[in-house]
């Protein structure tokens, strides 16, 4: 039988980044106890008062089929929120509704790039984008972060790769996997470079409530850059609430009315009580949120405290986010050799730089969603296999 070439293109696609994880897993089931900093997900419990919302639209009838576009109760929230935050009119028309921000991200490019044309991100990067990128026919290309800037996209390094086929930047603030921040600035001198060569800005927002250090700043709330952005979010981390998958893209008038068809071609709506949910939790601060980023802030610091400047380790506090990287290239050892001696050796599992892009080999990426008392552990058993292997190369 035939199938479709987007089946080729991703195919086994990201399998080998998660080599760390898939083993540690497999340790797991066969009894030895794991520390385990791979994945980053909330590690509180979604609020009851948001669950208590979605029960209750339930039980009221809210089970049946939804708008193509969004439920008006969440459009609502959604126009206030955005209204408010870019001090310009978004209404209805400018938004999308979608099951998680994956989807909307997804949804997205197909609307915006196709084979022939390029879509550029940074390196590293959130380890699905390659997917998005692959499943739509383009090519990506990748602009590198550089540690000495602070992981952040600079306008110079994204002018050097932009060629004409190139259509998309896929702009990702507060960035996962570094926590790297854009400042207003920034996003100002990248926007005068989209400008310049007509691209399209795709911005990734689901981390704009984890910043500890630093301001939220985004390319759809600056009026030059508003016809060509698209912002993408959901609640899943700023509300703890990742198996709702209730997300959302905000986007010029012509581009929703065009992906309009091809998302009802897919989804045909959400689920209604789950937008119910959505739209109460909008209306008001996000208590899950603030819980978090101190959490998240004071284990990166005890991580950072623990790590950076033993045994040639660097490990800085992030901006945002709920990862810290740890650089490792002093031990002579990449980030995917050392992880995995790291599990075997101490039954430690972290992510490998190289999981996130080129740009980041000889780093680990470790989730800060761990229980505070694993984390002295987890620290130790870095230290001692970095100690060991400095030994080795003194010796």
């Amino acid at each position: 039988m035939r199938y479709a070439s987007v089946t080729d293109r991703l195919a086994g696609l990201g399998s080998d980044k998660w080599a760390v994880h898939f083993r540690a897993r497999q340790m797991k089931q066969a009894g030895h106890e794991i520390i385990e900093l791979t994945i980053g997900e909330p590690d509180i419990p979604t609020p009851t008062d948001m669950i208590d919302v979605a029960e209750r639209a339930m039980r009221a009838g809210r089970t049946g089929y939804s708008s193509g576009r969004g439920e008006p109760a969440l459009l609502a929230a959604l126009s206030a929120k955005y209204t408010a935050r870019t001090g310009r009119q978004i209404g209805p028309e400018n938004i999308m509704c979608f099951s998680g921000t994956q989807t909307a991200l997804s949804m997205v490019m197909m609307g915006l790039a196709e084979e022939g044309d390029e879509i550029i991100t940074g390196d590293p990067l959130y380890a699905t984008y390659d997917g998005v990128v692959r499943a739509t026919g383009a090519t990506r290309v990748s602009v590198p972060l550089r540690p000495e800037k602070g992981f952040r996209m600079q306008a110079a390094d994204l002018e050097r790769v932009i060629t004409p086929r190139s259509r998309v930047l896929l702009l990702n603030s507060p960035h996962n996997p570094t926590g790297a921040v854009l400042s207003a600035a920034e996003i100002a001198e990248i926007g005068e470079v989209c400008i310049r060569h007509n691209l399209w800005i795709v911005s990734d927002e689901v981390y704009e409530l984890m910043i500890y250090n630093g301001t939220f700043a985004s390319p759809l709330d600056r009026a030059e850059l508003a016809d060509r952005t698209i912002a993408v979010a959901s609640i899943s981390k700023s509300h703890a609430a990742p198996g709702f998958r209730s997300g959302w893209c905000i986007a010029p008038k012509e581009f929703t009315e065009r992906l309009l068809p091809l998302s009802e071609s897919m989804l045909f709506g959400g689920q209604p009580f789950i937008a119910d949910m959505t739209a109460y939790a909008l209306s008001r601060p996000s208590t899950a949120a603030a819980t978090m980023r101190e959490s998240f802030l004071r284990r990166a610091q005890r991580i950072s405290e623990r790590l950076d400047g033993k045994a040639g380790i660097v490990a800085k506090i992030p901006q945002a986010g709920m990862f810290i990287l740890a650089d490792i290239r002093a031990t002579g050892l990449s980030g995917q050799e050392f992880a995995m001696r790291l599990l075997e050796e101490e039954l430690v599992a972290v992510m490998p730089g190289e999981s996130f892009g080129d740009n980041l080999a000889g780093y680990l990426r470790m989730s800060l969603s761990i229980a505070d008392d694993k984390i002295d552990d987890a620290c130790a058993g870095i230290v001692r296999l970095a100690s060991r292997l400095q030994q080795r190369k003194s010796a």
